[in-house]
């Protein structure tokens, strides 16, 4: 099959942490050819959805896992996939990405499809399921911030709703002579709303889980523990992974997210739960598949690819 990844420059990847390395690279295994562009290399002409793609070579180097060959400019209903992995934030260009790869639909296969990473606001799309959701307010006025924090304890997060990899979260508590500063620098002085999440206490013992699906399925769980006095788990602000199991909780937060994420076509989710409650569904490149592998001594790439390979022939 020919796979396409769209996604950030090869320069960026980490060969022993990347997703998207790791599923390239066994692609490649599977004897797969596998092309790279960026989001700014996808095009139209009329309706026709064309790319200037490279093909893509991996191997495990830290130096240069990938690399590229010669561009080609080529019609993408001639690929069997497309694979959006390109990372937050979910910005213009990505929009626009997701607007044009639409014209693919009935042809080519896009994950996760277009229309779903559009619903799917990272810190919006969880409030589908309150049932599994810790009490949360989406705002931007000072003043319901100060009412939400009365009703559920004086303890909670704020974070914006653009923002990713643990960037800009902050507690909240009542008494704090930095409250108002906070909430003014993630609401940018009340201009924009913020999501204000009721805080988890076990974030601090036990961090967070992250877990992954394929195609509505279990694929695996990895823990998150913050490092010494941040109450942000994600590895990217020094987080660690750590051995994680599937709580009752967890197994009802999948089974309750199962049917819309297959109707929304979200082909490779990332869920982070905390305590039992869901906090985010990750949809636009999901991480830690690296880590998750290492720690459960399996080669999860693998079921991946082969869950993609099926897809595509039932396509």
């Amino acid at each position: 099959m020919r796979f396409v990844f769209v996604m950030d420059p090869v320069s960026t990847v980490s060969v022993d942490e990347d997703t998207s390395f790791a599923l390239m690279l066994e692609a490649q295994a599977r004897g797969h050819r596998v092309d790279h562009c960026l989001a700014s290399d996808v095009g139209l002409r009329g309706r026709r959805v064309v790319a200037r793609v490279r093909q893509a070579s991996m191997q495990f180097e830290a130096e240069e896992p990938i690399t590229l060959g010669e561009p080609e400019d080529i019609d993408l209903v001639d690929a069997d996939a497309v694979f959006i992995r390109k990372d937050p934030p979910f910005g213009d260009a990505y929009l626009w990405l997701t607007l044009v790869l639409d014209h693919l639909e009935g042809s080519t296969l896009v994950v996760n499809n277009p229309r779903g990473l559009r619903e799917a606001n990272e810190k919006l799309y969880a409030h589908h399921f309150p049932e599994v959701v810790p009490p949360t307010i989406m705002t931007s006025h000072q003043d319901e911030i100060h009412h939400f924090l009365s009703d559920i304890g004086g303890h909670a997060v704020i974070k914006p709703i653009d923002g990713h990899g643990g960037e800009s979260v902050f507690r909240l508590a009542h008494g704090d002579t930095n409250l108002n500063a906070l909430i003014e620098a993630v609401t940018h002085l009340g201009s924009r709303n913020a999501i204000v999440q009721a805080l988890i206490p076990e974030v601090y013992d036990e961090g967070d889980k992250r877990i992954l699906l394929v195609d509505g399925e279990l694929l695996g769980v990895v823990g998150r523990l913050p490092s010494k006095g941040d109450l942000r788990s994600n590895v990217h602000v020094g987080g660690s992974a750590t051995p994680a199991t599937l709580t009752d909780a967890d197994r009802k937060i999948v089974e309750t997210l199962r049917p819309r994420l297959l109707a929304d076509g979200l082909f490779f989710v990332g869920l982070d739960v905390i305590g039992g409650k869901l906090i985010e569904v990750n949809v636009t490149s999901p991480t830690l598949l690296q880590q998750m592998s290492r720690l459960c001594g399996q080669n999860l790439s693998t079921t991946v690819i082969e869950r993609l390979e099926r897809k595509v022939d039932a396509h």
